[in-house]
């Protein structure tokens, strides 16, 4: 069975590194084309072309994937089955009736929740205990296409956007692997999603990151978490970018009747306490505006911050 690979994201290596292992016949890796990187400012090329290249695999990187460019060179290799994982552009309807079989794609949700570009981010955002990956069908509308597998997997309370990235990541190659072996054999089903109980997890933005200190301290420890991977949550401090990476949830305090959401409670190495709209958080890692990431403690040894002072 030939197999195209698309995937630009560090998200689908583990996926095309077990196809590789598994000595199936991928005769194109497809990924975004090189772009300039880092401070430097220098060409760079995704960790998915670079894994292509070792494995001595053909790279096509189209800046348009539905050209006819591009559609002529796909439908050259004739293959059986499309691998889609976080590639980062749209298929047109043409595109998606290249492969003899299916398009198949990885999402990392349990469709029909959280169609979009940050499902990882969306689920730790709001809260959820549980989330996964699914093999679908790809069609033209997103992420709607009728499923083939799902999996499970648990969020633990220390788990952010970087660390479920990573669990989600190894799970999808697996997943693949098993949704590949479904298809070959022709046992697989493709099962509709139910529409009616979709959600939407659209690209992180500065208006979704702003903390609001007037919230409770659980759902801004979620947006702290849920942002980790993107830019991060922030908030201003004498007019300063605060960006915030790592916070812990406090113990409920008694506090006078004056206190607003915003201020500081407590300064400390340990952490920099602040209130919320109901419950406060410590602030753990930091990072101000021209400055790097740093600790609480580290912060705290350049950076002066009064009691009562009020954030945002």
């Amino acid at each position: 069975m030939k197999i195209i690979f698309f995937g630009s994201s560090r998200f689908g290596y583990p996926a095309l590194k077990k196809l590789i292992e598994s000595c199936y016949q991928i005769p194109l890796v497809v990924t975004q084309p090189d772009r300039l990187k880092g401070r430097g400012m220098k060409f760079g090329s995704t960790q998915i072309k670079e894994l292509a290249e070792q494995a001595q695999l053909k790279v096509f990187q189209p800046e348009d994937i539905n050209s006819p460019e591009a559609v002529n060179t796909l439908k050259k290799y004739q293959p059986d089955l499309f691998v889609i994982i976080a590639y980062g552009q749209k298929f047109s309807a043409e595109v998606l009736n290249i492969p003899s079989i299916v398009p198949i794609n990885v999402h990392a949700s349990l469709l029909p929740k959280y169609r979009g570009a940050a499902p990882i981010n969306w689920a730790i955002i709001n809260g959820d205990r549980l989330t996964g990956n699914t093999v679908m069908k790809v069609v033209p509308r997103m992420d709607a296409g009728p499923m083939i597998l799902q999996n499970q997997i648990a969020i633990t309370p220390d788990d952010d956007a970087l660390s479920l990235d990573e669990k989600l990541s190894e799970d999808s190659a697996i997943l693949l692997l098993k949704a590949i072996n479904l298809i070959e054999s022709q046992k697989f089903e493709l099962i509709p999603q139910d529409d009616s109980l979709s959600t939407m997890a659209p690209k992180l933005s500065t208006t979704i990151a702003k903390i609001d200190w007037y919230l409770p301290a659980l759902k801004i420890h979620n947006l702290v978490r849920g942002c980790v991977n993107w830019s991060s949550a922030f908030t201003k401090l004498n007019g300063k970018i605060l960006k915030i990476y790592k916070t812990r949830l406090e113990s409920k305090e008694s506090r006078s009747s004056d206190v607003v959401p915003g201020q500081v409670l407590t300064v400390s190495p340990k952490g920099i306490i602040v209130a919320c709209g109901n419950g406060s958080l410590s602030l753990q890692e930091l990072h101000l505006e021209g400055k790097s990431r740093l600790t609480a403690g580290e912060f705290l040894s350049g950076n002066k911050i009064n009691l009562g002072e009020k954030l945002g």
